[in-house]
């Protein structure tokens, strides 16, 4: 008896090849639909499902391989004399291959124009069930989702037959494929913002050479429906992302969305180390760059508007390791493009809506909304004697910003449009202040800092006022907030309080 093999793709590329190299290794080949019209179109001799089942395709498609001489042939266990019976009682055709692969949900949803009724009529049933089956009984049934893989079986079938091996493998990739389709669904149609269950689906972008150390392997995988991220970005140049280039671009990325004005962000172990806005992209890298010459030695910078040969002539000066930015002009690219390593990323940097934070832990996953809050939205007030100047408020607004992107806890101090100095990641707020003024120096004096989150008692404004900080920004909230107001009085500084906090772990 012929071998049977069952083809059902959406995704036709390579279908024909492989559908023809079946046939020429014996197999009897049955397909449905679109997937029949284009081999039979390519001169193949294939059997249409309904001749199967003896049943025509009904609903629209949506009733078509859903019948017993089709997962009758896909399930019964060829050990099992009682069943090999029972397909020769109801002259059922065991079925030995099944390539499938699913309606396009996931590429549906993402066309602005696809309404809801489109994306439920492009929910396959009868893909999944079949796949289902063939992995199921992957003892006898040899399963094909990826059209990858094509080529792979064909090299096996050169030798007689699938090894056993090879098709638990590919069973283990047929759930894999079904569960993140049935996910994505799920994904698509919950309305709950904390379900009970949590269903994510990614799909693997790449191996990556090491993870954050080099005895640590890594990949990276993206979400199927991500918009403009470091993961979508277009490489221009250079060699391969690491782990933690990921990391400190997908910081860079975002902080510089924050800013309408031509802004740079230079990004090192995941803090900001310097950053700056100006009238120009180049004016706002060189804030950029003089905020910490020595730290964006070896980092991460995003600029959200196109790089000219004016920044670019700037930005080789300096060894980076990434530069993001949603475009490069053809001379800019001639002069970054010396470097060999250096990484170019071109991808959207306009603002966008963000999806849940998703942070792993031991045997488990913390989910939490984005920090989307802005300053627009902060319920500002003052509660000095002294009020901040037009000018001021705007370097605050900056500076408070920028304190969103830093580790906590987290001081930002500002002026003239750049950072001048940060402190991050410390166990106290006023160590992260004295290390923000001491970076800052001369350039403390009449500059605005920003914390992350309410001072727990005065001497951070202490230690501002000695520095000559003229404004403080920062939530507020504390039981002893008068302390620092009163501070302030004294050294005729003025403080605004946001409402929101900035924490960043």
């Amino acid at each position: 008896m012929k071998k049977r093999a069952l083809i059902s793709v959406s995704d036709k590329r390579g279908i024909e090849a492989f559908a023809k190299a079946l046939i020429e290794k014996g197999f009897e080949v049955v397909s449905t639909g679109g997937t029949y019209a284009l081999l039979r179109e390519n001169g193949l001799e294939v059997k249409n499902i309904s001749e199967v089942t003896s049943f025509p395709e009904v609903l629209g498609g949506r009733v078509k391989t859903l019948h017993p001489m089709v997962h009758g042939g896909i399930l019964a266990r060829r050990s099992d004399p009682a069943h090999m019976e029972t397909l020769a009682e109801l002259a059922i055709t065991p079925i030995d291959l099944v390539a499938v692969n699913l309606y396009p949900f996931g590429a549906v949803i993402q066309k602005p124009e696809t309404t809801f009724d489109d994306a439920i009529e492009n929910i396959d049933i009868g893909g999944p069930t079949m796949v289902r089956a063939a992995a199921k009984n992957h003892a006898s049934v040899t399963i094909v989702v990826d059209s990858d893989d094509y080529d792979m079986v064909l090299d096996e079938l050169k030798q007689g037959s699938v090894s056993e091996d090879v098709r638990c493998t590919l069973a283990a990739k047929a759930f894999r494929h079904t569960a993140a389709y049935d996910a994505l669904i799920a994904s698509y149609l919950t309305q709950e913002e904390f379900p009970e269950k949590l269903t994510l689906t990614y799909e693997k972008k790449q191996d990556l050479r090491y993870g954050e150390n080099p005895h640590q392997s890594a990949a990276l995988y993206g979400e199927l429906s991500a918009g403009h991220t470091v993961i979508t970005a277009e490489k221009l140049h250079g060699k391969e992302l690491s782990y933690n280039n990921i990391g400190d671009a997908d910081v860079a990325l975002e902080l510089v969305k924050e800013f309408p004005e031509p802004a740079a962000v230079a990004i090192k172990h995941m803090n900001p180390c310097g950053v700056g806005i100006g009238e120009t992209i180049l004016g706002a890298y060189e804030r950029a760059f003089d905020a910490d010459p020595v730290s964006i030695f070896g980092g991460i910078v995003a600029l959200n508007r196109e790089v000219d040969e004016q920044c670019a002539a700037k930005l080789q000066e300096t060894f980076l390791e990434v530069i993001l930015a949603p475009s490069f002009t053809d001379e800019a690219l001639a002069i970054l493009t010396q470097k060999k390593n250096l990484r170019l990323l071109r991808v959207d940097t306009s603002k966008q809506a963000r999806g849940m934070q998703v942070t792993s832990v031991s045997g488990g996953l913390l989910i939490q909304e984005q920090d989307d809050f802005g300053f627009a939205q902060a319920d500002i007030t003052i509660p000095t004697r002294r009020k901040p100047t037009e000018a001021e408020l705007e370097t605050a607004k900056f500076a408070w910003t920028v304190a969103k992107y830093v580790k906590s806890n987290a001081i930002v101090i500002a002026r003239d449009k750049m950072t001048v100095g940060i402190g991050p990641g410390q166990t106290n707020r006023v160590g992260a202040a004295r290390i923000a003024i001491a970076q800052a120096g001369e350039r403390a004096r009449g500059a605005v800092m920003a914390s992350d989150a309410f001072f727990p008692m005065s001497d951070t404004v202490e230690e501002a006022a000695k520095a000559g900080i003229r404004v403080i920004i920062q939530p507020g909230g504390s039981i002893k907030d008068e302390d620092s107001i009163a501070a302030c009085d004294a050294h005729d500084i003025a403080m605004i309080f946001t409402g929101i906090r900035h924490f960043r772990h």
